[in-house]
């Protein structure tokens, strides 16, 4: 067994008796340091079957193709090869995110990771485990990249190549929360691309991208090009939650729409 394996089952009681396992969602006590209670489980949105066999958009129960595309995708067909999202953007997961990005909860990233695993297709061959980057400027401030403690949980899940390192952002945006796609899109405009070292490596890769939030689509689309023109042969979007009007309407009550800036 792994040195930090049985260092972390030594100490877990005591970490445990300090600090109570609780629910990040409700405060409920809950058996382990990760994970949600069962009430706060059933609050997440899970993608299912039918749905858009490019990205994973959901379709009516009744529509019993899954090789259908949806009308988004048909009118102008992305650049992406598939999303994998772990939930579908409501209340419940845009509490996670903000607590996991901005609140510093880190160690929800062990409770996305898996979830974001169960929707991606069988990986054959090799693939790289690239994470959307953040500009140096933000990741010193914020201390730590979201998007890369998933990618490494993927990877360690699959047994895939993690290359934290394979994008860069070479321009500081401003946030992205409070703009429309189109504006998105102006500001990330020359801002992503693939780094140097690892040009020759991205030739012909199969890569899964990963982020926590899947928004308007803007950042993700500007990595997934910078990707295909270093030669990426495929690109899977893998995130946390995707943001559709088909998850905001299951929410429960009406409150005021917050979208975590990408």
């Amino acid at each position: 067994m792994h040195f930090w394996t049985i260092l972390k089952d030594a100490v877990k009681p005591a970490v445990d008796l300090i600090y109570p396992p609780r629910c990040p969602l409700c405060g409920e006590g809950i058996a382990e340091q990760k994970g949600l209670c069962g009430s706060c489980w059933g609050e997440l949105v899970i993608p299912g079957q039918p749905s858009c066999s490019t990205c994973q958009r959901p379709f009516p129960a009744d529509y019993g193709s899954d090789q259908m595309q949806c009308a988004v995708c048909l009118d102008i067909p992305p650049n992406h090869d598939g999303i994998a999202a772990g939930t579908l953007y409501n209340d419940a997961s845009r509490k996670l995110v903000l607590a996991f990005k901005h609140g510093r909860r880190i160690a929800l990233s062990r409770t996305f990771g898996p979830l974001i695993v169960a929707q991606l297709p069988e990986l054959e061959g090799d693939w790289l485990i690239v994470p959307v980057p953040l500009h140096w400027t933000r990741l010193w401030h914020r201390g730590f990249n979201q998007a890369a403690l998933l990618a490494q949980h993927i990877a360690s899940a699959t047994g895939k190549t993690l290359l934290v390192d394979g994008l860069k952002r070479t321009k500081r945006t401003l946030p992205l929360g409070g703009l429309g796609r189109k504006g998105r899109e102006r500001m990330l405009t020359g801002a992503i691309s693939v780094s140097a070292a690892k040009n020759d490596v991205m030739k012909d890769a199969q890569v899964i991208l990963v982020d926590d939030v899947l928004t308007s689509g803007a950042t993700s689309e500007a990595c997934v090009n910078a990707l295909k023109k270093a030669g990426a042969s495929t690109v899977i979007i893998g995130c946390f939650s995707r943001v559709l009007d088909e998850a905001r309407d299951q929410r429960k009550t009406p409150q005021k729409r917050e979208t975590p800036e990408v």
